[in-house]
């Protein structure tokens, strides 16, 4: 009988030292619109100081799992300068890494066209790692998970391939694989972004979706990529194609991701402007959902060398304070009032102005003199002096993006500033 999580953390280490975790990196995230002009959504800033994919990265270094790929794809320039800086501390010399593959053709002359065919063109490289069980990981996702306890459970269960499941709305399931499964969490329907999605009997208002994570074993994932690859008319998507093959002849379970307390546990998509915009502000609660300040489970990134944040001027009418907000490194609030607010590195506020409900990137400017509310100021943005936005929407509608939730997203280029940024 084989242990379980709790009872066994040897043997989940030994399980996560045998699996090679593959992060899937290569999409553009087209419905954070402007946000992804220079860079893929994987590398999307979060949280005040990270990128999206230092999420999933962290994961498999608290899990155990220290051989990690990723693949990249659309505008990965930034991507990859990042996990350079910031993700090269692991040791060759003890059989980790993090090992960056971009899109190279290397079996096909076509570059990725979906999910299982982006790790089919790296079939070679996988074979030569010799993995026992390869744990695939979507880059564009936040939320912090104990990879070892699902190889564990897809190894106790005898499972093919095992599928981490959340439950959700029904609206928001479109967007996803929806699965159903029976009382041992055996899969048994797999849809993927259906218009109708079934339901979790008993639950009308609840539908079980994939995470876009699964656990293969080695032999049975490679069997399948290159079955799908022979197949014509295949989309070489594992949601679309590979398993709703493989539920009816093979064994695949689901995994269901839950705190400790048996309750969901935190996980955002972040795919909207508007998820990006609350996702980061729920981050200023005074207890958040997600737990930036857990010793247990460190969030590792790239951090720059800056000097602390700096609150200057204490008169009456100009005052630099910072109320409900997250402020980074590097940043200077100048005689101005910044609330329920996130900031990223060296944002610089100038004297009289007023940032508030708004998420603003890292290197943006303030001009004095501002009014920003429900807003997203992209990197690097000068807003100059006087500007306001928030407070009228069909003004804001002509220069800049409003979304359907009402938060204004700004780039450099709305504001005439050609910096055409890939970073």
């Amino acid at each position: 009988m084989v242990m379980s999580s709790d009872s066994s953390p040897r043997f989940v280490s030994r399980l996560t030292r045998k699996t090679l975790a593959l992060i899937l990196a290569g999409g553009r995230g087209s419905r954070l619109k402007h946000l992804t002009l220079w860079r893929a959504k994987p590398a999307v800033h979060f949280g005040g100081k990270f990128r999206i994919i230092d999420f999933p990265l962290s994961n498999c270094i608290n899990s155990g799992v220290r051989r990690v790929c990723v693949l990249t794809q659309y505008k990965a320039h930034s991507l990859l300068l990042h996990l350079q800086r910031g993700w090269s501390f692991l040791r060759g010399e003890f059989g980790e890494f993090v090992e960056l593959l971009p899109a190279q053709q290397r079996i096909e002359s076509s570059w990725y066209e979906g999910t299982a065919d982006a790790v089919y063109q790296n079939l070679d490289i996988l074979r030569s790692h010799h993995p026992e069980y390869v744990l695939i990981l979507a880059g564009d996702h936040i939320y912090k998970m104990d990879y070892g306890a699902m190889i564990a459970e897809h190894v106790e269960k005898g499972a093919d391939m095992t599928v981490g499941c959340i439950e959700v709305d029904v609206e928001t399931a479109r967007a996803f694989g929806v699965m159903s499964v029976d009382d041992d969490s055996r899969v048994i329907k797999f849809t993927e972004k259906p218009e109708y999605p079934e339901t979790i009997p008993g639950k009308p208002d609840t539908v079980l979706a994939s995470m876009g994570i699964y656990v293969f074993n080695r032999g049975f994932l490679f069997e399948q990529l290159c079955k799908d690859a022979d197949e014509k008319g295949s989309s070489h998507d594992f949601g679309k194609d590979i398993i709703p093959k493989v539920i009816n002849k093979y064994h695949v379970m689901a995994y269901p991701f839950r705190d400790r307390e048996g309750n969901q546990a935190y996980w955002r998509d972040v795919g909207t402007v508007d998820s990006f915009w609350e996702a980061n502000l729920e981050l200023t609660g005074v207890t958040p959902p997600l737990n930036l300040y857990d010793d247990s489970w460190p969030i590792w990134t790239h951090a720059a060398q800056l000097p602390p944040a700096k609150f200057v001027f204490d008169n009456e009418d100009r005052r630099g304070m910072a109320v409900d907000s997250m402020v980074s490194g590097g940043c200077i609030i100048s005689g101005s009032v910044v609330r329920h607010s996130l900031l990223f590195s060296s944002v610089k506020v100038n004297s009289f102005s007023l940032v508030e409900d708004s998420v603003v990137l890292p290197e943006a400017f303030i001009g004095r003199n501002c009014r920003i509310k429900k807003a997203v100021i992209d990197r690097g943005c000068h807003v100059p002096e006087g500007t306001v936005i928030g407070e009228d929407f069909e003004d804001d509608s002509r220069r800049f993006h409003v979304t359907a939730g009402g938060v204004v997203l700004v780039t450099p280029e709305m504001l005439g500033q050609d910096l055409h940024h890939a970073r």
